[in-house]
């Protein structure tokens, strides 16, 4: 056999050489930055943030602001100034005492009617989705019927019969949002009952009862979670637009909705303070919530 021209270590650098030719060195990129929660949720930042300092105003605005149905003699319809923040009302009233004396009664009210529809419209609606059959038609026909009717104007009838105390609003304006958690947890239910899970629990020993509250439940909650955030909201300017119209909360009770039906006849007048600033709150605070509610309903 013939000699290689090459000899055994000129052949092992040829060998590196063309190794190290065809080797590519490895890109590491850069590890994402992870956003913060502000970047990533803006709005509905802004929603709890905004909501927290209605809150805190509520809760410890009126002891410092002083009663709510005080007046000051020879100031009526003073316009806004360092005594008094947001003017005086005819009578002579402190329109920001009032103000933050109503935050506490309506967003009571808001929050109140959100968790209670939700339960209850939630429970009904677990029950149609799960045990279906007549159960399931007639919940919807009642439902159904309901719908029919605008909730405002259902809101107005319930509360003309109950009266236009506090207690009644807000029973009216609950029973009115009801059918929207009813109709969202059913759906809900009927694609949760067909999973192999419910099966599961079934076969284990599980009571049908059970089941339906301890996994079926939980599981259908989270768009009704979603609209309760938002009925919240509507809450607010259901209860402030039923008090403009004379018909929930009466004068003189501080509440939003009153302050803009006594200051709508003022603005002819040229006295704009006493209807802005409460109604400028009912936006507010309905935005917030509606903030929250768009926020999570994106990130289903």
């Amino acid at each position: 056999m013939g000699r290689s021209p090459y000899s055994h270590q000129e052949g092992a650098n040829l060998m590196s050489e063309a190794s190290l030719s065809r080797f590519v060195p490895p890109v590491f990129s850069e590890p994402p930055t992870r956003k913060s929660f502000i970047r990533r949720q803006p709005m509905m930042t802004i929603g709890i943030a905004t909501i927290v300092l209605l809150i805190g105003f509520a809760a410890i605005g009126p002891w410092f602001v002083g009663d709510p149905r005080a007046t000051f003699p020879g100031s009526s319809f003073a316009p806004p100034s360092w005594s008094h923040f947001f003017g005086t009302d005819m009578y002579g009233r402190d329109v920001f005492a009032r103000a933050v004396n109503a935050a506490r009664l309506d967003l009571w009210l808001g929050i109140v009617i959100s968790v209670v529809a939700t339960i209850i419209g939630s429970l009904i609606g677990l029950v149609a989705g799960y045990w279906g059959g007549w159960v399931d038609d007639v919940v919807m026909r009642l439902t159904d019927i309901t719908l029919a009717f605008p909730g405002f104007v259902l809101a107005i009838l319930l509360v003309t019969v109950l009266g236009g105390s506090s207690t009644s609003v807000a029973i009216g304006v609950t029973v009115s949002f009801i059918p929207y958690f009813i109709r969202l947890t059913r759906a809900e239910v009927l694609g949760q009952r067909e999973l192999e899970y419910v099966d599961g629990a079934i076969l284990a020993g599980n009571s049908k009862l059970r089941v339906a509250l301890r996994h079926v439940l939980p599981n259908s909650l989270k768009p009704s979670l979603v609209q309760a955030t938002l009925v919240a909201g509507w809450a607010i300017t259901t209860v402030g637009g039923l008090a403009f119209l004379g018909i929930g909360i009466h004068p003189p009770t501080p509440e939003w909705g009153v302050m803009v039906a006594e200051g709508s006849n003022d603005i002819l007048t040229g006295v704009w303070w006493t209807a802005l600033f409460p109604g400028a709150l009912i936006v507010i605070a309905a935005s917030a919530f509606q903030f929250i509610g768009d926020d999570l309903g994106s990130k289903r």
